[in-house]
């Protein structure tokens, strides 16, 4: 197992972000960090050995209902997909979003979606992983995604908060023990349902110990969300997640 960090769009955090982390996940996209404008040799420098994983736009829903807006969605993210593959990441996250989440029908076309984006990842060489925000109004809800993810074979990027959010510790383990085997991904940050978001592990309310039970032997990458530039407060909550997980950092 690999523990890192999000950097959002920012090269600047990245550079300054503790070097004892496996990888950064790094925002890419339109208007902010287009990958065709990062000098690949101040990402190397920024990176200093760990490994590279992306964010992928998230400004857009993954699913309209205009088939030529759809093909532009898929165009324009398989354009960012080669360019990161170019830049060497590893991974993509992908958020799982519609036009309409409840219009039952138009869930075959967001499915399809995804498949196509997943398969502009392969062919760039980068794995996408679609993550759960059905605490948003446009995200999917778990429910669907799970099904979603599994008949497109797309590995899932599991955002710990956000499932919270979404319907708490309860749906955290229902998500988990359906569709835990097809997590590749883990988004880690701790919340409090009144709206307090992406906080240090231990600050909120989610059972991590609980996240572990149904993830024993999870071998994939964890990717710390917490929105602070305190370098003793992201080890900190690297450290409680690796002894949850089971792992070391």
């Amino acid at each position: 197992m690999e523990i890192g960090l999000t950097v959002g769009d920012d090269l600047d955090r990245l550079e300054a972000s503790p070097t004892r982390f496996d990888f950064c996940e790094l925002g890419v996209g339109e208007p902010t960090l287009a990958p065709g404008e990062i000098d690949p040799d101040r990402l190397a420098d920024a990176l200093d050995g760990r490994d590279l994983l992306v964010h992928l736009p998230y400004g857009q829903r993954l699913a309209t209902y205009v088939p030529e807006v759809n093909d532009a969605i898929v165009d324009y993210q398989r354009r960012l997909l080669e360019a990161a593959g170019g830049l060497g990441a590893e991974k993509a996250v992908l958020h799982a979003t519609s036009a309409d989440r409840d219009d039952v029908a138009f869930r075959e076309v967001a499915a399809e979606q995804l498949r196509r984006v997943a398969d502009a990842g392969r062919e760039a060489g980068v794995e996408v992983v679609v993550e759960n925000v059905g605490h948003q109004h446009a995200g999917l809800q778990l429910s669907v995604l799970g099904e979603t993810a599994r008949d497109t074979d797309t590995p899932i990027c599991f955002d710990v908060g956000h499932a919270y959010m979404e319907g708490g510790d309860k749906a955290i383990a229902r998500f988990l023990r359906a569709h835990g085997d097809r997590v590749s991904h883990l988004h880690c940050h701790d919340v409090r349902r009144r709206g307090d978001t992406h906080l240090p592990i231990g600050a909120g309310e989610v059972d991590y110990g609980a996240v572990a039970a149904e993830l024993d032997g999870f071998d994939g990458t964890v990717a710390l969300e917490v929105f602070t530039d305190d370098d003793a407060l992201l080890v900190d909550s690297a450290e409680r997640v690796a002894d949850r997980l089971g792992a070391e950092f």
